[in-house]
């Protein structure tokens, strides 16, 4: 392997954040904090419960960011399987072939130039994460969210705790200076996380994706119907989203939707 291949952006990426997380779990251990301050006080609890939650959301963030999001699979399929997957569509939404990887592209899939293949079910390529959020780590990437809100929103707290500001401006900036550049960090990801994972729950609960809901006006499929052919209620969403029921494909929902439409 060639020593640039190792400096992919994917690498320098996940290398960044996974420095980034260490460091300032580091600066809160080393000031004088709570958590310093259980630590000291034998109440070990709290430090190792923060530990936990870090490491866990250190080890979904390398899982949805290094996995498969849900690729079209490129291989040459059976002629039998194609005429199958042609039929389940409605006679006014053929399916497209990629004018890139030239695939069948299933219904809410996309291509992303980024990772040069279809993913289905597309939501977004996460430059964070230098991968595409797709039908596969999209929970897992929701799921992450939530706890990286948790640990953003401890640590925020502990790096408050530890500022002092009842000192001469030299002593404070030599004492405190690393804490509150710290204190800033952690406010600005905790407004960019708390937004992010709003907006997905939001998105989850009408079964809609971050593309579909930018773009519905340029997607066949969402254009030619007023309204989205995937909204099941909200606990029928939340339900397929989160564990796979109602199982079945994009395409046999919308001909369910086609059915049940009242003719004009």
């Amino acid at each position: 392997m060639a020593p640039w291949a190792l400096l992919s952006p994917g690498v320098l990426v996940r290398t960044g954040h996974t420095v980034l997380t260490w460091g300032i779990t580091l600066v809160l251990f080393l000031h004088d904090t709570e958590l310093r301050q259980w630590e000291e006080q034998g109440e070990l609890l709290l430090p190792l419960t923060f530990l936990l939650l870090v490491l866990g959301s250190l080890l979904l963030y390398l899982a949805v960011s290094l996995m498969d999001p849900g690729y079209v699979n490129v291989q040459p399929q059976p002629q039998e399987l194609k005429e199958e997957q042609t039929a389940m569509v409605p006679p006014a939404i053929p399916l497209r072939r990629c004018r890139y990887c030239l695939v069948l592209q299933p219904l809410r899939a996309r291509h992303c130039r980024e990772c040069r293949r279809c993913v289905r079910r597309y939501d977004h390529h996460c430059p964070w994460m230098e991968n595409c959020v797709g039908e596969r780590n999209h929970p897992l990437f929701v799921v992450y969210l939530a706890l990286q809100l948790v640990v953003l929103l401890w640590g925020l707290y502990l790096a408050w705790s530890g500022l002092q500001f009842f000192q001469p401006w030299g002593l404070w900036l030599r004492s405190s200076g690393l804490l509150f550049t710290t204190f800033l960090l952690l406010s600005l990801f905790s407004l960019v996380a708390s937004l992010l994972l709003a907006s997905h729950l939001y998105l989850v609960a009408s079964n809609t994706t971050t593309w579909e809901f930018i773009s519905s006006h340029r997607i066949a499929y969402l254009r030619q119907r007023p309204g989205n052919p995937f909204d099941r209620g909200l606990t029928r969403n939340l339900a397929h989203f989160f564990c796979g029921w109602p199982s079945g494909s994009w395409e046999t929902l919308w001909a369910e939707e086609e059915d049940s439409s009242p003719a004009v």
